[in-house]
């Protein structure tokens, strides 16, 4: 498959901000971007390249006339160099990294010797989304460290939006005798979930499939969904009805946790609680109670 770089320039001061925005807004750069000095840098495949990048330009709009240093004029594409060699360029930055006191992750080309207490995700990402690095992953981890803490034992969870499967893997290598459902709209990370659920040999405790939310009939004591705010608010109603216990949002930017969560309060969920993440605070977590 053929790629192209989209590139957005922005003023020095909004680098940052506006990275997180494209993260969380502009639905092409899901998978995740790149810094390079003063460009904020996705890539998407060529097929994709027209609408992505009349997305990226609207969104510029906006954030411009809201005073943002970025230009939609100043939006370009570029060609991207050829995929094999782009997943050995990045590999060169995913090294082990230790996301929470217990959870640690090993790109499946690395060699770790594991600690007492520690549960290791061998993983290789490929195109899907979730190497663990990015705070809004981190953040669930350390929601899904903090209850089991507290004791809870689920017998099945829910993974809404599964990337490469992280999430899902994690919470079943933690929880021994759970059995996930992970979900995801793109083959990709269906794909991606699957082949590390075998590597990590969890394979037989995890269904990944393209099923749509609103499609399953089931409750899940525990319910993951690191996506997007304007996913998760589409998806409200059905991430409400297949929560019997702990709902885990995830993938917002700090000034929308509480507005997305007052909405599902409304909906009649309880807030347990929302926070910031200590590494990068720019994103936030929200965790809700279901009423079952």
């Amino acid at each position: 498959m053929g790629w192209t770089e989209i590139i957005v320039p922005v003023g020095a001061a909004d680098v940052d901000d506006i990275a997180a925005l494209i993260a969380a807004e502009v639905p092409a750069a899901a998978a995740g971007t790149e810094q390079r000095g003063d460009e904020i840098v996705f890539w998407v495949a060529e097929h994709d390249v027209a609408s992505a990048l009349a997305q990226t330009r609207d969104a510029v709009a906006r954030w411009a006339a809201g005073g943002a240093s970025v230009d939609p004029a100043r939006v370009r594409t570029a060609s991207a160099m050829p995929e094999a060699e782009w997943r050995d360029a990045w590999k060169r930055y995913f090294k082990v990294s230790r996301l929470t006191k217990s959870f640690v992750v090993v790109p499946s080309w690395e060699r770790y010797e594991a600690a007492p207490g520690d549960v290791v995700i061998d993983l290789d990402p490929g195109m899907a989304f979730g190497t663990g690095t990015h705070a809004s992953t981190r953040l669930v981890l350390e929601e899904l460290q903090a209850l089991a803490d507290d004791g809870l034992v689920p017998a099945r969870i829910l993974d809404v939006g599964c990337g490469s499967g992280i999430l899902t893997i994690a919470a079943a290598k933690r929880w021994p005798g759970a059995t996930c459902v992970a979900v995801d709209n793109d083959p990709i990370a269906v794909k991606a979930t699957e082949e590390n659920a075998a590597v990590n040999r969890v394979a037989d405790r995890i269904a990944a499939s393209l099923t749509p939310i609103s499609e399953l009939s089931e409750t899940f004591p525990i319910v993951l969904a690191n996506i997007q705010a304007h996913v998760l608010r589409e998806l409200r109603d059905a991430l409400i009805a297949r929560t019997a216990g702990t709902l885990i949002l995830s993938g917002l930017l700090t000034p929308q946790a509480a507005p997305l969560a007052d909405e599902f309060v409304a909906a009649g969920m309880r807030l347990v609680r929302i926070r910031a993440s200590t590494d990068d605070p720019q994103w936030s977590s929200a965790v809700l109670a279901g009423s079952r």
